[in-house]
């Protein structure tokens, strides 16, 4: 991978090695290692990524054979060191000829946990670049993001373009675990201008929405039930069944009512539990999320989930623990970005467009909000992008056409020097 490499080789490379949240060692290296070699001045591990602010950290054996697989398979070792641990974060920056003020993009990192279609129309199985790491693969379009981000950071490297221009390379956006530990370490404090974009969205390829509202907050818990294991027929008595209690729970999170006014979500997404069918089970794992779109419902909304836990808990007489193992917040596009973003759009030949179908959720939101905070502005659009599946689906795909349309468009949005107009 050299600086001279296309956008759509980047682009396949970083899908042929898809790393899931604060795993990304290879990925965040390789792309640290091209932006220096552009001449960028790069930060990485500690420096961008506050160790003690992150949540849903993988568990250390993880992580370690993670960065064992990517030493083994050409990270940059120049920056790999220092990312040991789960310190995947890359911040870049580079100063233009003209004055200005400090404009960030972000761009994330992570693949998801999921086994890639191998059919042979899916067009990564069919060309090759399928993922080679099973049970991880790139379903979001964070792959072409990195590489968007990277053949923007070429096309800048000369310098025309008026302040500094920062790159926030992301871990962990799944599961809204990485922005804040990236927050917490300050890479955001002195940024005038934040955007993000993200591909796809239910968007077709060649059109840009300028602005996605109503991103949603939300909550992602681990809820831990312990009871007591014993003989299923000789003496159910003496257990406590703590699938029961999961379940009972599972049942009541999905009957939470609405919030008038608002959209809200509630989601068991994984249970686990028991060993055999005649051992009462002493443990059950759930994994849920809450979602709404104002983060003070949100936070009320994980309240109520948090009671209904702890009472099917109390009703089999199960302990409890609930872990807050991700978190994502909301904020509000300005609208003069977003009229950047729109002639951008324009200027690079692409089709301004509405919203995409559904709501989802980006921690994005919390580099948007602390620049907010700090008198700047933020924006987050979509970049269309077809796909033959929906995001986060075993088939899922990025249109390749679409990442020469998103670097038109993001390097029209840093060249025009109108970010703060």
């Amino acid at each position: 991978m050299t600086p001279s490499t296309t956008v759509t080789e980047l682009r396949r490379d970083f899908h042929r090695h898809p790393e899931v949240g604060f795993c990304e060692f290879r990925t965040a290296s390789r792309a640290a290692g091209v932006l220096a070699d552009l001449g960028w001045d790069v930060a990485v591990g500690s420096d961008v990524l506050a160790p003690g602010a992150r949540l849903g950290v993988p568990a250390p054996d993880v992580l370690e054979a993670a960065y064992r697989r990517a030493a083994e398979t050409d990270a940059d070792d120049r920056f790999l060191p220092a990312m040991r641990g789960g310190l995947t974060g890359v911040v870049a920056t580079l100063r233009g000829n003209h004055p200005g003020p400090v404009v960030a993009l972000r761009a994330d990192l992570d693949a998801l946990p999921l086994a890639e279609s191998d059919a042979p129309d899916h067009v990564p199985a069919r060309e090759g670049f399928g993922s080679r790491w099973a049970g991880a693969m790139h379903a979001c379009g964070h792959d072409g993001h990195v590489a968007v981000a990277l053949d923007l950071a070429r096309r800048l490297s000369d310098l025309d373009f008026p302040g500094t221009v920062r790159l926030v390379l992301q871990p962990a956006e799944e599961g809204g675990r990485g922005a804040r530990g990236m927050v917490a370490a300050g890479v955001a404090d002195d940024v005038d201008v934040f955007f993000a974009a993200h591909l796809g969205m239910g968007l077709p390829t060649g059109t840009v929405c300028p602005a996605i509202p109503g991103l949603l907050a939300n909550s992602k818990l681990r809820a831990t039930f312990r009871g007591r294991a014993a003989h299923a027929s000789m003496a159910p008595e003496q257990g406590r069944h703590a699938l029961l209690g999961a379940a009972a729970a599972t049942l009541g999170v999905h009957t939470m009512p609405s919030f008038s006014g608002h959209q809200t979500r509630v989601n068991v997404g994984l249970l686990n539990s028991g060993t055999s069918s005649n051992i009462v089970p002493d443990t059950a794992v759930m994994l849920l999320e809450t979602r709404a779109d104002d983060g003070a419902v949100n936070e009320d909304l994980e309240r109520r989930v948090r009671d209904v836990l702890a009472g099917s808990a109390g009703m089999y007489g199960l302990e409890l623990d609930v872990e807050l193992v991700g978190a994502v917040t909301t904020a509000l596009n300005d609208a003069r970005l977003a009229d950047v973003v729109e002639r951008a759009t324009r200027a690079a030949g692409a089709t301004v467009t509405g919203p995409g179908a559904g709501i989802g959720s980006d921690d994005a939101t919390a580099f948007m909000r602390r620049v907010q905070e700090n008198g700047g502005a933020g924006c987050y659009f979509g970049i269309g992008a077809d796909s033959p599946a929906p995001h986060h689906a075993s088939r899922f795909d990025v249109d390749e056409a679409a990442l020469p349309v998103a670097v038109a468009v993001l390097e029209r949005v840093f060249r025009a020097g109108t970010a703060t107009n």
